[in-house]
C-alpha cells in the first residue's frame, strides 16, 4: 500500500550513481561496496557487498553497516525522485535488526511512503539475495531543502 501517488523517478541508474560519485565519494572509499541496482516508480533497490571489515564479532555484518545500506537507500531513492539535491539530509532514522545477517550481499529495497515539498517519509526492508525473510527495517524521514531563488 502506498500513502503518496507513485510517480516515476526523474533520474535513472547511472544518473544517481554519477551524482553520489562526485557529491558523495566516501561512501565508497574503501572500495565500491555499495551499488545502485535498480530505481523504479516510488522506490530504489541498492546492493550491498560487505567486506570482512563491515563485520562485527561473531562474522555478521555490523549494525553501523546495515545503518548505512539504510540510510543510503532512503537517500537514493528521494533523489531519483526529485532530483540531485545533495542538501537532503536525514531527520530520522529508525531501524530493527531481526537477524543476524551471513557475511554475502545484501539488498537494500527502499520504498517511499510519502513524498512531499519539504519532508520525505520511506521504509527499507534489508535482506540476503537468497532470502525472503529481511534481516533489518528501517523507516526514515528526510527534510527537503527549498529550491534555490532564481537569479535575476
Amino acid at each position: 500500500m502506498s500513502l503518496t501517488p507513485i510517480m516515476a523517478p526523474i533520474m535513472t541508474v547511472s544518473e544517481v550513481e554519477s551524482f553520489l560519485e562526485s557529491e558523495f565519494p566516501q561512501i565508497n572509499a574503501d572500495g565500491r561496496i555499495y551499488s545502485v541496482d535498480r530505481v523504479g516508480p516510488g522506490e530504489a533497490v541498492l546492493l550491498l557487498d560487505p567486506t570482512h571489515d563491515h563485520l562485527r564479532p561473531g562474522g555478521t555484518v555490523s549494525g553501523p553497516t546495515l545503518f548505512t545500506l539504510a540510510d543510503l537507500s532512503a537517500y537514493v531513492a528521494i533523489l531519483a525522485h526529485i532530483g540531485p539535491v545533495a542538501l537532503a539530509v536525514t531527520t530520522n532514522l529508525s531501524i530493527n535488526f531481526l537477524r543476524k545477517p551471513p557475511l554475502g550481499p545484501l539488498i537494500g529495497h527502499c520504498r517511499i511512503l510519502k513524498l512531499g515539498k519539504r519532508l520525505a517519509v520511506v521504509e527499507v526492508g534489508i535482506r540476503s539475495p537468497e532470502e525472503t525473510d529481511l534481516v533489518a527495517q528501517a523507516t526514515a524521514t528526510y527534510s527537503i531543502p527549498p529550491p534555490a531563488p532564481l537569479e535575476s
